[in-house]
């Protein structure tokens, strides 16, 4: 059965998820080193970990795998979730591939090499309506694509 795990900290559309999930009856693993506002949402599963850069994307990687859907904005996780045979979807609605994970890496070594020199500032654009609308497409795409698949 599919689930849906969400790499939760600065994740602004936990509340998208939960509303795809309801639609298809899926579980949502809100993954978390930080202290979460339950919901109660009987779909729910919060998961707090604990401290660590990576213990969250840790949790995720150990346990996603084929079918199921990983939403994150961390690119090395992305990369993780697909060697398991997951998808990954960023936040701003852009799905992670097997074609476009090796450049994303390399992007993100770049900037944050420009970062780091101070040829860079910052992050990107602010999270905008597009981007949650697209992020809802691109979770109920990549759901009915998991359902297919199963089908097949």
């Amino acid at each position: 059965m599919t689930e849906i795990y969400v790499d939760a900290d600065a994740c602004p559309v936990k509340d998208e998820v939960v509303r795809v999930a309801e639609r298809h009856g899926l579980t949502v693993h809100i993954v978390s080193n930080s202290g979460m506002r339950p919901t109660g949402h009987p779909l729910v599963r919060p998961v707090v970990v604990a401290a660590g850069p990576d213990a969250a994307d840790d949790w995720i990687a150990e346990r996603a795998g084929i079918g199921d859907i990983v939403v994150t904005g961390d690119i090395p996780l992305a990369a993780r979730a697909l060697e398991k045979g997951a998808a990954a979807i960023g936040h701003n609605g852009n799905p992670f591939t097997q074609s476009s994970i090796g450049m994303a890496l390399a992007m993100r070594d770049l900037m944050r090499e420009l970062r780091e020199t101070g040829d860079a500032k910052g992050g990107g654009p602010p999270f905008s309506r597009a981007d949650r609308s697209r992020f809802l497409q691109a979770l109920e795409d990549a759901v009915q694509a998991v359902k297919r698949a199963t089908k097949a």
